[in-house]
């Protein structure tokens, strides 16, 4: 392979580099190469090829160099780099807009592709550090116990599978389908392959391009592919993962291939999608469900000029609303969108990605009419060519579409439920209840998301519970939320993203989850102290350090440099009396029976007469387990899995036995979290109650 240190100097017809083994690598001068354009004025801007690219070499540097360096970080260092890597591509946003521009796409549409990718990055910064420890190990679940005396415990770990994420994005979204799927797979430890469709591919370049030049990602951690990668799969076996955005035809071909039937390669797939908007009886013209309706399905039929995955393809709405729908759909496509070139000003929808996508949308309506579809509004003659501010708004070059809204006679034609015109095309359809909306959602065999909209909460319900198996994501949309709502389609960070049967079966995005995709969950074996030293959290069973006895120290007088997992104090007995017992009652006003009435207490099945309150007992935990001094524990900020187990009667007395549990080292702090396991036990050594207390203690 021929390599250069930098980036290469953008021409006009220059062929979009790729990006791999950590240098900038372009085709030799008599590469068999493939034009790209602008899809606003048909100008070749570039050319792509990746002849004489070394697949394998390429795999094998992510699996050796790249899983080396991310293994160097815990969870926590990788999302601050991504939070780093976001802010550094925000003071870059708008050299990505001109680049994406000339795919044709608006400054609202870059919102949503480049913003929104940058966004990805922030979140999982963010939930990086909040959800996650700061290791490499993720715990699964409490620990279960395979014998009597405890010596044998088990549970479920992730770790990060020891392979490369090779993810190939489709057009429409150069910047968020790539940097949706690198977040995750960063986080988790994952080195990315990514490969852009070619039509828009020149956008991921320009991104990848930046974040090179920020120098804020370890060695190997992401290459780019510009161009065609057939024989990549050849290349990968089960330490792998391969995640597809595209047709559905191209996926089954990936799912087909040896190395995922036989070989164990990870896949998975966002296909096709025939999404759906459900209009409520309810929400009749006049009403504000009916307004937010028509803005949702006109926006989800121009945004990106209807080339998402998740743009509304089916209007399923009260029968008898049909033609008002269409009506409305077709004044606001009036009276909003004008189509053009999106560097002129006043443009609120551009072109199709290419003139290939052009003639395949209108192939696609074209059969649509055929089947029995007619044109409620717009129609397949190309836009006129217009002037917009003085500038050129379409011009005969460009891949340029009105937007197309197809009325159906027959809400049961084939052709409605399973083609997609991916571009600004919708059809509406009558339902004639409930029953009937909920089945013809389901007609399109699976989807990414649908909306539901309605301000009857019955309506609601039984639509919601109706369709949400054959949904990844049901958008709830009324007059309390039409302001607030982020849109039916648009996918945000923290929630899956993914659908059922057409759509792909797969599932990105949402939150951890798509973190833990990256990763192997294993059950581990054996005893608490091996347990303990796998996962690097302390395991009932497993040895303590008696600080105070074995080193003359409470373990709150320890900084977070010197605490390890493990260290323990155990409190002196202290007996609880009927008067402590009616002071707190009398105090708090927490005069339940069981702490006043010996007869009714007795009466209850589950208590020997007046117990003490349990938030008592938690009150004198704390001043059996605290050293008052100021010192490294600096606040404690609360209690999780709080359960009480056994009441404890006047005359009884209690001990609390705190274990260092896990410790997670900030950062970016001068300080940490500490859970410690608390243990309340009574003179019987029997368990009272069973709680994590959460302290920030100074490094």
């Amino acid at each position: 392979m021929t390599t250069t240190a930098v980036a290469p100097e953008t021409t006009a017809v220059a062929t979009v580099p790729s990006y791999v083994q950590d240098a900038w690598w372009t085709p030799a001068p008599d590469a068999k190469t493939v034009p790209v354009r602008d899809a606003s004025t048909g100008e070749v801007l570039a050319n792509v090829s990746t002849d004489g690219l070394d697949l394998a070499a390429v795999v094998n540097y992510g699996r050796t160099t790249g899983q080396t360096e991310l293994g160097k970080l815990t969870f926590h260092q990788r999302a601050l780099k991504l939070k780093e890597l976001a802010m550094y591509l925000n003071g870059r946003r708008q050299e990505l807009y001109d680049s994406s521009s000339q795919t044709g796409a608006t400054k609202i549409d870059n919102m949503i592709d480049i913003d929104g990718g940058i966004g990805v990055l922030f979140t999982f910064g963010s939930k990086g550090r909040r959800e996650l420890p700061n290791s490499q190990v993720v715990v699964d679940g409490p620990m279960e116990t395979l014998s009597k005396d405890g010596s044998f415990v088990a549970e479920h770990i992730y770790t990060r599978i020891p392979g490369v994420a090779v993810q190939i994005n489709a057009f429409n979204f150069p910047v968020w389908g790539m940097l949706e799927k690198f977040a995750p797979a960063f986080l988790a430890g994952v080195p990315t392959i990514v490969k852009p469709a070619t039509p828009t591919g020149y956008v991921a370049a320009a991104a990848v391009k930046a974040i090179v030049e920020s120098g804020i990602l370890p060695a190997g951690s992401l290459q780019l592919i510009s161009g065609s990668a057939r024989t990549i799969l050849d290349e990968l076996d089960y330490r792998d993962l391969l995640s597809f955005t595209g047709s559905a035809s191209t996926a089954n071909s990936l799912k087909a291939h040896k190395n995922v039937v036989q070989g164990g390669v990870r896949f998975t797939s966002e296909t096709d999608s025939l999404n759906a908007a459900i209009l409520g009886p309810d929400a009749v013209p006049g009403t504000p469900e009916f307004d937010a309706f028509i803005k949702a399905v006109v926006t989800e039929m121009t945004v990106k000029a209807g080339q998402k995955c998740t743009a509304i393809r089916r209007i399923i709405v009260p029968q008898e609303l049909t033609a008002d729908v269409a009506s409305a759909v077709g004044a606001r496509i009036t009276e909003r969108v004008v189509v053009g070139d999106p560097r002129a000003e006043g443009v609120t929808m551009g072109a199709l990605a290419s003139l290939e996508q052009l003639a395949d949308v209108r192939a696609a309506v074209q059969s649509m009419l055929d089947a029995g579809g007619e044109l409620a509004y717009g129609s397949l003659d190309s836009p006129s060519v217009t002037s917009v501010g003085g500038t050129v708004g379409v011009v005969d070059g460009g891949a340029f579409m009105s937007p197309v809204l197809l009325s159906w006679a027959d809400a049961e034609a084939e052709e409605v439920h399973s083609l997609e015109a991916f571009g600004p095309v919708s059809s509406v359809i009558g339902y004639t209840d409930l029953p009937d909306a909920i089945r013809l959602a389901a007609r399109g065999a699976g989807s990414l998301v649908a909306s539901v909209c309605t301000n009857d909460p019955a309506v609601a319900r039984d639509l919601v519970t109706g369709i949400a198996a054959h949904h990844g994501r049901v958008h709830m949309l009324n007059r309390e939320d039409a302001r607030s709502s982020t849109g039916h389609g648009s996918p945000v960070p923290h929630l899956v993203h993914g659908g059922p049967g057409r759509a792909g079966g797969g599932e990105e995005l949402g939150g951890i989850r798509s973190v833990l995709h990256h990763m192997q969950r294993t059950a581990i074996q054996g005893s608490p102290n091996m347990l303990t030293a796998v996962t690097g959290q302390w395991h009932t069973g497993a040895d303590r350090n008696f600080t105070v006895e074995t080193e003359g120290e409470h373990p709150f007088r320890k900084h977070l440099s010197t605490l390890r997992i493990g260290d323990a104090v155990r409190s002196e007995l202290r007996q609880v009396t009927l008067e402590d017992i009616t002071a707190f009652a009398n105090s708090t006003g927490d005069t339940f029976y069981a702490h006043t009435n010996q007869e009714a207490a007795e009466a209850n099945p589950f208590f020997p007469g007046i117990v003490a309150h349990g938030y008592l007992l938690l009150s004198w935990a704390a001043g059996l387990f605290v050293e008052p001094a100021p010192g490294p524990v600096l606040a404690n900020y609360g209690l999780e899995t709080l359960r009480f187990i056994t009441p404890v009667a006047a005359g009884d007395s209690i001990r609390v036995t705190l274990t260092a549990k896990k410790i997670t080292p900030r950062e970016t702090d001068e300080y940490g979290e500490v859970a410690w396991d608390a243990v309340l036990t009574n003179q019987n050594d029997e368990i009272v109650a069973t709680y994590d207390v959460l302290t920030l203690v100074e490094k």
